[in-house]
């Protein structure tokens, strides 16, 4: 008898990923985003086929894809090696080389915003000239005569909406993740679709469902996002649907049939509805996964999502009514059934002040139990660990690890007020809500600190490094990825567009100086005493490399046990496929080697 070795780190990691897609208009080609072939590249299928084949070569990450009406080009946004400067390339519609068609400088950031209805005008912000605020542009493709339609000011403006005969614009005006207005200008004319824009409240996702009407998302004197009105001629605001105990994340209209497909957030999972406009009728639809990244509604009426579940990796699925749904892609762990992988358990526990907290909570099958428990700060801090495929977790689980992850104060997903507990308090209440969750794994018998690894990345590795100096005691050892060392240095380091809106998310280092010293890693170096491994891409523009340089070299004056890998063709997070795979199995080599 034929006895088979454990699935090895790679048969996880070759799963990939799929970031954005794409239709046309007569949904007879769909384009994606993925690192198929190990890099990010545009990958195709002529429907009703889902034979993907290579579209566009390239090797970098893009940001949108866009159908140009007439179906002769598509557009796509590409950066260069994670560094998140996105500029416009055109390709043919049959695919080939992406040409240049928005560029610039390569530290200038170029964002599509809306291509019109007969494909002639593309409308784009750029930082060129304006790098905290952004610009917004308007390129006519047939004359190639580019004109500055809007100076952002104050914080970083973008352009969201652009009614159909083009006269209206929406632009959204960002303070923070939690304070977005979006205001409409008709001529000289400029008007809110909130009553009171200066009460803190987010505004997104406009849609012109004619030129004098806007539906959009808000949150507006409510802790849940809701679908609200703006009528530009009568100035006039109004509640259209809430969704009790749900937010709204974003709305797609299909023109057509006069409905809206509506996305929702309840904690770890989502929920998607049709909303017909005339009457009202609010239909839930029956989704494929549990958490989904993108919505595209057609035309014809049909709807493409692409989702992910915890033991599912990312694929497109397309439904003709939002009820049955047929799967285009076949992205799955290689030689792993569904059943040798691990669905989460919700568990929930009480802090430090009595506010509970929702938690995922990973056990490996039994046979492969290691007895180590690996704590997983997430990334944000407003984002959550939601009930989605992480390579990193199926992998780490088959290797018997148990993995806990928390959705500490500052999470998404329960609630605006919640959501804005971390602002200006990256370090205290979200640090005491993880201890509080280490508390309850000890109650609960699943470790203790001689079983406990600390594993996070970016926010998630920022609370590593704060956890790992102020409780060293908890952790058999650290793994810091990519993760801000030192909030001085931190909040001026990062791309210019979001220094304006670091005051409300993180504060003043002047003014707050005493708080950004009690919450900088940097001030815990001498509790910093457990080994320590720390990943960085040298290109990341969000948490750049001289964060992750500055901890490791006062660690290793220190003598400390620190272990430290940098990537230099990687930003914030992995894109190519034999990077992912190398960090992962030095990962868990560091973990194994400091089991005992």
């Amino acid at each position: 008898m034929v006895i088979f070795a454990k699935p090895t780190v790679e048969q996880f990691f070759r799963t990939y990923a799929i970031t954005n897609f794409a239709i046309n208009s007569d949904e007879s080609k769909l384009v994606f985003n993925t690192n198929l072939n190990g890099k990010m590249n545009l990958w195709a299928m002529d429907l009703p086929s889902t034979s993907p084949y290579m579209f566009a070569h390239r090797d970098e990450s893009c940001n949108f894809i866009k159908f140009a009406p007439e179906n002769n080009m598509v557009l796509a946004g590409f950066d260069k090696d994670g560094d998140e400067n996105y500029q416009i390339y055109a390709l043919p519609f049959e695919g080939g080389l992406p040409q240049p068609l928005i560029t610039g400088r390569a530290e200038e950031k170029y964002y599509f915003s809306h291509l019109s209805e007969d494909g002639k005008r593309l409308y784009y912000m750029t930082s060129q000239d304006n790098p905290s605020f952004l610009n917004t542009h308007m390129r006519n493709l047939e004359s190639g005569v580019d004109t500055l339609i809007n100076i952002g000011e104050i914080s970083p403006t973008q352009l969201s909406a652009v009614s159909e005969n083009e006269n209206s614009f929406v632009y959204s005006r960002s303070f923070a993740n939690t304070y977005t207005v979006s205001f409409v200008k008709t001529g000289e004319e400029t008007s809110y679709l909130t009553p009171d824009h200066e009460k803190v409240h987010v505004a997104y996702d406009p849609v012109f469902t004619d030129n004098d009407t806007i539906y959009f998302v808000t949150d507006y004197e409510s802790d849940n996002a809701y679908l609200a009105k703006f009528n530009v001629s009568s100035n006039t605001f109004s509640k259209v649907l809430e969704i009790k105990g749900e937010s709204i994340q974003t709305i797609k209209w299909n023109k057509e049939n006069n409905d809206l497909y509506i996305l929702t957030i309840n904690g770890v999972t989502d929920k998607l509805y049709r909303y017909t406009i005339e009457n009202g009728e609010l239909e839930n639809c029956n989704l494929p996964v549990d958490v989904l990244d993108q919505i595209h509604y057609t035309k014809a009426g049909n709807v493409y999502i692409l989702g992910r579940s915890a033991t599912d990796p990312q694929n497109i699925y397309s439904s003709k009514d939002g009820k049955e749904w047929r799967r285009l892609t076949e992205n799955r762990v290689l030689g792993v059934s569904k059943d040798e992988m691990v669905e989460p358990e919700v568990v929930s526990y009480t802090s430090f002040d009595d506010m509970d907290i929702e938690a995922l909570l990973f056990k490996p099958q039994s046979e492969n139990d290691n007895g180590f428990t690996i704590f997983w700060p997430h990334g944000g801090p407003q984002s959550a660990e939601r009930k989605m495929f992480r390579s990193m977790f199926q992998c780490f689980l088959n290797r018997g690890y148990t993995i806990f992850a928390p959705n500490f104060r500052g999470s998404t997903g329960y609630g605006s007020e919640f959501t804005k507990l971390v602002e200006q308090n990256w370090g205290e209440g979200p640090r005491l809500d993880c201890l509080a969750g280490i508390d309850w794994l000890v109650k609960n018998g699943i470790t203790d600190s001689d079983r406990l690894f600390l594993v996070g990345g970016s926010y998630g590795g920022y609370m590593a490094l704060l956890l790992h100096g102020r409780h060293a005691e908890q952790f058999k050892a650290v793994v810091d990825i990519f993760g801000p060392s030192d909030m001085f240095t931190f909040v001026n380091s990062v791309p210019p567009h979001w220094k304006p809106i670091m005051e409300r998310w993180l504060g003043d280092p002047e003014r707050d100086k005493e708080r950004f010293v009690n919450d900088s890693p940097v001030t815990y170096l001498d509790g910093m005493t457990k080994p320590m491994l720390v990943i960085q891409g040298a290109k990341d523009p969000r948490v750049v490399k001289e964060e992750s340089d500055q901890i490791v070299a006062k660690l290793q004056e220190k003598g400390r046990d620190v272990e430290y890998l940098v990537l230099d063709d990687e930003g914030h997070g992995f894109s190519k496929k034999e990077n992912e795979i190398k960090v992962y199995e030095m990962m868990l080599e560091f973990l194994e080697k400091h089991q005992k």
